[in-house]
């Protein structure tokens, strides 16, 4: 699904002539981990040994061994002619002529009218990005990081402005955050390098986290969203159970970890901030170092070495600490409750291989548009344009909303919009919810 490749050999697991013909049924045989074939436009594909290659990571592939990966091949991939060069080595053959051009539970006319509707964005420019946009947006964060020292350098470090500063230095990393979001899906620039740096530029030099490790787990939601064991963001059993499926089945299976018909309370008081600074960056140093990815790991400690040369000589090394971490407190919240009240609230379940529109649907929501709104969330109050198009620049997704709201009326597929209230209290209620359901089954199943 998109990098560079090689040819197949003639040992390697389920390797074929480029002529061969093949029935669903042959293509879906090969989905195990070390042999695995997938479809795009009907073309079919051994990618076993380039999946290890692959810029998205092994996983994404993985995640789409024996099925039909058209419409996930075209949504991430912003230059098709580019990539298309790198799969001729991995070509085996195609479908029978006998075969349906979808597998499984894919709706033909469905996935035919979504790919019109993403033909007419493309022909009205909505994937073309507006420099200036994104340029502002650098430059308040700049502006931020800027305003938060000069405070404390003209003014002092009282707890006052410490507060104040802690404020607009969690304000300064969530917006960044959003920022390596939209140079991580390519959506900015049209050549892909050039988001490739400016992303390391973004996640590592202003963030202190790494491009490959957000790369690799990023793309696997987007892939797969809220589908348990392939989105890595639904995989929080080690402290919370999640949608109508899972809590019922770990509750037969009498599996207890923490209280979990209590879990809504206990994640409105500790769990973003479990999620993100503690979890998160010991999870991303760690990964940068047992994947000898030095280069994220110099761009994630050129963050560090930046933020204590700036704060140490006012705060000291054991103030700069506790600082940090009171930012990373607050940014945790602001971050999860807005990625969280798209997904949380949505259908949670295995996988039911569905057409790219209807699996996305199903998966997110969208919070009502408003200037806060927009930048508070990033634009991704419109997430379910986000998910439908991630190469799309975020300031379009306003335009091809209504598009999406008509195609899904036509098909009979729910589209939801929120009030941002709604969506902070839907997640609470679906925690609430998943406890619940998993009380019952434990007690009485």
């Amino acid at each position: 699904m998109g990098g560079g490749g090689q040819l197949t050999e003639p040992g390697e697991p389920g390797s074929r002539r480029a002529g061969g013909v093949y029935t669903w049924e042959e293509v879906q045989s090969h989905s195990s981990r070390n042999d695995q074939w997938l479809v795009i436009d009907r073309k079919v594909y051994n990618v076993t040994k380039w999946a290890k290659r692959h810029p998205g990571g092994f996983r994404v592939i993985n995640h789409y061994a024996g099925e039909d990966a058209t419409e996930a091949f075209t949504a991430f991939h912003p230059d098709l002619k580019f990539v298309q060069k790198f799969l001729k080595p991995l070509l085996i053959g195609e479908l029978a002529a006998t075969e349906p051009s979808q597998d499984r539970n894919k709706n033909a006319a469905v996935i035919q009218d979504f790919h019109t509707l993403r033909a007419q964005a493309e022909s009205d420019g909505l994937f073309r990005a507006q420099p200036l946009f994104f340029c502002l947006h650098l430059g308040h964060i700049l502006l931020l990081e800027a305003l938060a020292w000069l405070i404390i350098w003209l003014w002092g470090t009282s707890w006052t402005l410490t507060f104040l500063i802690s404020i607009i230095l969690a304000t300064a990393q969530t917006q960044a955050g959003w920022l390596q979001h939209d140079f991580g899906h390519l959506s900015v620039f049209k050549k892909s390098s050039w988001n490739h740096i400016l992303h390391k530029f973004v996640i590592g030099h202003l963030k202190g986290a790494s491009a490959n490790w957000w790369n690799h787990r990023h793309f696997q939601h987007h892939a797969k969203p809220n589908i348990f064991s392939k989105d890595p963001d639904v995989n929080m059993l080690h402290i919370f159970v999640l949608g109508d499926t899972q809590p019922v089945e770990y509750g037969i299976k009498k599996i207890k970890y923490l209280p979990y018909h209590h879990q809504h309370q206990y994640f409105l008081l500790v769990g973003p901030p479990l999620l993100i600074p503690v979890y998160f960056h010991i999870q991303i140093i760690r990964t940068m170092i047992s994947r000898h990815d030095w280069v994220d790991l110099a761009w994630s400690m050129s963050y560090y070495l930046r933020y204590l040369c700036c704060y140490v000589p006012l705060y000291g090394l054991f103030g700069s600490v506790a600082l940090i971490s009171f930012v990373r407190f607050l940014e945790s919240h602001w971050f999860v409750w807005v990625t969280q009240m798209n997904h949380l609230p949505m259908d949670i379940d295995h996988e039911k291989h569905h057409d790219w529109l209807t699996m996305q649907l199903q998966a997110t929501c969208n919070i009502e548009k408003s200037v806060f709104n927009d930048w508070f969330s990033g634009h991704l109050n419109f997430q379910i344009e986000h998910h439908l198009f991630p190469t799309m620049p975020r300031h379009n997704y306003h335009l091809v909303a209504p598009l999406v709201h008509a195609l899904c009326e036509k098909h009979g597929i729910p589209y939801q919009v929120k009030t941002m209230w709604q969506g902070i209290v839907d997640v609470i209620r679906s925690l609430k919810n998943s406890g619940d359901l998993w009380l019952d089954a434990y007690l009485h199943k």
